[in-house]
């Protein structure tokens, strides 16, 4: 069986396709019957060449062409000629009816593309239009705080002065007179400490003695006692210290399990409550495309004025 498809030339990453009549059986690459045109969609030529004579004898005689060619075929406008010509066009009707064809695939060509620069244009008009919004909110929010700020500072200064300086007098003498108690309380506290100071002297000379023998075994007891309780603080501090690593090993896999539960639980506050508004016109339709119908209740609301994202939620809503 005969088929109509691409034959692969050119370079490494440069095809140039040829249009080939060929056994279905042969490699792609492998012998044709007859080459009818040339294909190129990557060079900047981008051009296409078909023999139309014999492409239409080949259709004629049972080949049939593969999908890609067959695209081809009809963008070009090959397919349609052969119906014209199979229902019994003249030549002159045919040239015509073709004529009037390539004129409204030119106009649906501008079309398409005048389309997309309109839908552009709008997008950033919306943008532009958001951004401005945003930053009279923030103008008017700045505004509000300074004069805020104004109405305190002026509240301050009309305060009556007379009670503050009333106020500072009365702190001034009430230290003063708490000045004058403390300083007669240290005289007699020095007083004080002065005869103590005389009787223990004299007491001291006569304990000296016995002070002295008891000391050294009372020294020699204390000595003693301090090795039995180092060696039982060595005892019980082994243990304490590996439940101490362990609770700290606890605390530190509770932080870690902490950390990483916040972040989710903080995303999932910062999308819950937003709707289209609160966005710009690329990050709702972004929004839209990316979520489910179901989570997308009540976030295009009813002031919604952005034709962009009323044309996302619509085709949401449709597909």
């Amino acid at each position: 069986m005969l088929r109509i498809r691409l034959q692969r030339k050119g370079r490494k990453k440069r095809p140039i396709w040829h249009i080939v009549v060929a056994e279905k059986s042969y490699a792609r690459d492998g012998r044709i019957v007859e080459q009818v045109g040339r294909y190129d969609n990557v060079t900047e030529k981008k051009e296409v060449v078909l023999n139309e004579d014999r492409i239409l004898y080949w259709l004629d005689t049972g080949a049939q062409p593969t999908d890609t060619v067959r695209k081809i075929l009809r963008r070009e406008g090959i397919l349609y000629k052969r119906h014209l010509i199979n229902w019994g066009k003249s030549e002159e009707e045919v040239e015509a009816a073709l004529a009037e064809w390539k004129e409204y695939r030119d106009s649906k060509k501008e079309d398409a593309a005048s389309r997309k620069e309109d839908y552009k244009a709008v997008l950033a008009a919306e943008e532009k239009e958001y951004k401005e919004q945003l930053q009279k909110k923030a103008k008017q929010a700045a505004a509000e705080v300074e004069a805020e700020k104004a109405a305190e500072e002026a509240e301050e200064k009309e305060a009556p002065k007379t009670e503050a300086e009333e106020i500072e007098a009365a702190l001034e003498g009430a230290e003063a007179d708490k000045s004058e108690e403390t300083e007669a309380k240290e005289e007699k506290a020095e007083a004080a400490e002065e005869a103590e100071e005389t009787e223990a002297t004299e007491t001291e000379e006569e304990t000296t003695e016995a002070e002295a023998e008891e000391e050294s075994s009372d020294k020699a007891e204390e000595v003693e006692a301090k090795e039995e309780t180092q060696e039982e603080d060595k005892k019980e501090e082994e243990p304490e210290e590996e439940t101490t690593e362990a609770a700290e090993e606890e605390s530190d896999d509770a932080e870690e399990e902490t950390k990483d539960e916040e972040p989710a639980e903080e995303k999932a506050e910062e999308t819950s409550g937003q709707v289209s508004t609160d966005m710009t016109a690329k990050e709702a339709i972004d929004h839209i495309k990316d979520t489910d119908l179901e989570d997308l209740k009540g976030f295009v609301p009813d002031d919604e004025d952005r034709v962009t994202v009323q044309r996302a939620w619509e085709s949401k809503q449709e597909g």
